[in-house]
């Protein structure tokens, strides 16, 4: 598999644990707002979520600081998608008290 290939495959792991990680936290927020121990939901999502990012993090960058470059980048796109397709604008729709 030539370098170009390999690069793109890294953008696309990046792509899916920023998927994985801000998906898994709108999930979390839905369901966090209506459970009887919110703090447990958001507690074991942000550990499980982290841990999981981390490790893919680590596995993909094959400690090749590009690679971790790349892979961050994907993360990062990733979050403006979710952002897109949840459509929840980043900071308004936000409910306040009066």
């Amino acid at each position: 598999m030539n370098e170009l290939s390999q690069l793109a495959l890294v953008l696309l792991a990046g792509l899916l644990l920023g998927a994985l990680f801000f998906g898994g936290l709108w999930w979390t927020v839905q369901k966090g707002l209506s459970a009887r121990q919110p703090a447990l939901w958001f507690g074991v999502s942000m550990l499980l979520r982290t841990g999981i990012v981390l490790a893919g993090f680590y596995l993909v960058s094959g400690a090749d600081w590009k690679r971790l470059l790349l892979c961050l980048l994907g993360f990062i796109v990733a979050r403006f998608i979710v952002i897109r397709l949840t459509d929840m604008p980043a900071g308004r729709g936000a409910k306040h008290a009066p």
